[in-house]
Parts: structure tokens; C-alpha cells; sequence
């Protein structure tokens, strides 16, 4: 069975972590200041989810990273080497609580993600609607609620996609890490926050 990390607990985090408990899936969820912080969380989100220590949550399948902009180069050092696990990128470059644009330098926040998880194949995803939108029930509105999804290996796309169909939403593959990456950054892509819903 596949397994599923969490790095970062903020909104997003834990909203990730609620989608997998509400499909019975198990994940180890972290943070920056260990499990004992996290007792609470984990008991309120349900059984299948368990805290553990950034390394035991890197150390799974698939991996969700999902922190403060600025907290990445520090979630993600002295980790060890990926090799080939997926890491789904479902952070967006700003700063918190201001929401200031990161200085990206021209490049896609994906990309730079991808040289803080060296050896890992990465997916970005997760990261276009709000937490509140995203814990939302994926039927409300009759149809299944869309999550973009873009990068540049197509069977972690692929394990990827199994897993956003399994939480009962409707996967749509955006193409490469260049391309969706682009539309579905905040700020500058045309897709965060669009709340949209396909009908079969």
C-alpha cells in the first residue's frame, strides 16, 4: 500500500490531512516542532492519521510539503536523499500575513521546491483552492470539485492523479511542470482560488 506524508501543519496541512482521514487513508503527519505538538490535531483529524517527525513523514511514498514560503529551505534541510519519491508541491510563494509576493528571481516556485527535494519526482497540486474550499465536500454542487495537477513524470502524475480521484475529486492534468505550474501559482497564474466543478 502506498504510503503518505505531510510536511507543515498550517491550513493547508491540515486540510490535506483532513481530506486523506475523511477517505480512511493513513498519513503521517509533521511539523517544526515535533509530534508531542501535534497530539491534539492528530486525535481530532481521526485514527488514520498519526504525527511524526519530518523524517519519518519524508520517508513515505508520497510526500505533501505544505509550509510558509519562507520556512521551506529549514522544513526541508539535512533531509535524506529522496530517491524518486513523490513530493507534492502544494505551497505558493508569498509571505504570510501580508501575503507579499516572493522574489522568485523568473523562476516557477515549483522548480525551486524541486532543488530543495533533490532526487524526489515532484507534483504540483493542492495548492489553487483555499483550505476551506479544498475540505469542502468535492460533490457539493453535483458535479466533483476540479484539482489541477502538472509536472514532468508521467507515472508520478499518474499515482498522483489515483489519489486526487480517490478523495473524490476530479483530476485535470495541466501538462508540464513549466506550463501548470505557471497557471496554477499564486500570485501571477490565472487559476488559484477558481472554484471549479466538472460534471460528468
Amino acid at each position: 500500500m502506498t504510503t503518505i506524508g505531510i510536511i507543515g501543519a498550517g491550513n493547508i496541512g491540515r486540510a490535506i490531512a483532513t481530506l486523506l482521514a475523511r477517505n480512511d487513508i493513513p498519513a503521517t503527519l509533521s511539523n517544526s516542532r515535533g509530534p508531542t505538538s501535534l497530539v491534539e490535531t492528530v486525535a481530532a483529524l481521526g485514527p488514520s492519521i498519526t504525527a511524526g517527525t519530518r523524517e519519518e513523514a519524508a520517508s513515505r511514498d508520497i510526500v505533501f510539503v505544505a509550509v510558509n514560503w519562507s520556512k521551506l529551505p529549514a522544513a526541508l534541510a539535512g533531509l535524506p536523499d529522496w530517491q524518486g519519491r513523490i513530493v507534492i508541491d502544494a505551497n505558493n510563494p508569498i509571505e504570510a500575513p501580508l501575503f507579499k509576493p516572493a522574489e522568485l528571481h523568473g523562476r516557477l516556485s515549483t522548480e525551486i521546491v524541486a532543488d530543495l527535494v533533490p532526487g524526489a519526482r515532484v507534483v504540483k497540486a493542492f495548492n489553487h483552492l483555499l483550505a476551506d474550499t479544498l475540505i469542502s465536500d468535492p460533490h457539493a454542487e453535483g458535479g466533483e470539485r476540479v484539482l489541477f495537477y502538472s509536472g514532468d513524470d508521467a507515472p508520478s502524475k499518474a499515482d498522483v492523479a489515483a489519489l486526487i480521484a480517490r478523495l473524490g475529486f476530479a483530476g485535470i492534468d495541466l501538462g508540464s511542470t513549466a506550463i501548470g505550474g505557471k497557471l496554477t501559482q499564486f500570485p501571477g497564474g490565472p487559476l488559484p482560488a477558481i472554484n471549479l466543478v466538472k460534471f460528468a
